[in-house]
């Protein structure tokens, strides 16, 4: 890896997307993203059990098995869960109660969209740490603000990440999270498929059944983009701005966008 990825001084958040269940954690981490010391990695985020308050990425499958969880708490690695979705109830939060108590320990977040589901975290859970998704769209200061009011850390919107007199000035940014790579979300005008998988999570049975419901919508169909693949952002930079804590995708294979 180039562009200050070897830095010593940073902390990932790494995602676990394109793990298959079977796959044991550790030697997930070995082969993806093997240039990343342990002790760099602060957690993994990705599907646990099904739940319908996942948002980001359809629910295809649990991507980290109970033995991959305790794999992960061995090596003081702390576990991202994705309540991302943008439709909730206080109903549908009560019915998953038992997988917030499942994972709710010191070292462990909730990526969460809505405030409202923040805040009944905080009420009920308050071991996690509460993190503000880049899907909430933090692009100005005072939107920074008021999410820490919420919020332990804040991840801001991929786009933002060359904008270096903006980040500059952030005052908070031991709170702030940046991207260290992009896909397909860094160039979309719209993102209108978070709303669509926000349903699709809804939806009981197989991805295929999912899918077929034909409900996934992608800005591509109406508003076509130029294909980036991967971005790598400069982390040597971003770092000397004070930066220190990033999220970090791994390339599908066809190298076209991320898990």
């Amino acid at each position: 890896m180039s562009n200050g990825f070897n830095r010593k001084d940073i902390i990932y958040t790494i995602s676990a997307r394109g793990k298959h269940g079977e796959m044991p954690v550790m030697n997930f981490l070995a082969r993806s993203f093997s240039t990343i010391p342990l002790n760099q990695i602060d957690s993994l985020f990705g599907f646990v059990e099904r739940c319908t308050l996942y948002g980001g990425r359809p629910f295809v499958g649990r991507q980290l098995s109970d033995a991959d969880i305790q794999a992960l708490y061995k090596n003081s690695i702390g576990v991202r869960i994705p309540m991302t979705n943008l439709f909730i109830s206080e109903d549908e939060y009560k019915e998953y109660s038992w997988l917030f108590e499942k994972y709710h320990r010191d070292g462990n977040s909730m990526i969460v969209k809505e405030d409202t589901l923040a805040r009944w975290i905080r009420r009920d859970y308050p071991k996690y740490k509460l993190e503000a998704s880049m899907i909430k769209e933090i692009d100005t200061y005072d939107k920074i603000t008021a999410a820490l009011d919420i919020y332990d850390m804040v991840v801001l919107p991929m786009h933002l990440n060359t904008r270096y007199d903006f980040l500059d000035k952030i005052a908070q940014k031991e709170r702030v999270m940046l991207f260290a790579n992009a896909g397909c979300a860094y160039n979309c005008p719209a993102r209108i498929c978070y709303r669509t998988i926000s349903l699709m999570n809804k939806l009981e049975g197989t991805a295929d059944r999912v899918l077929e419901n034909s409900i996934f919508r992608c800005s591509k169909m109406t508003r076509p983009r130029k294909e980036l693949g991967m971005v790598d952002f400069d982390l040597d930079k971003l770092s000397s701005l004070g930066f220190k804590r990033f999220k970090l995708l791994r390339e599908r294979p066809e190298g076209i966008t991320a898990f």
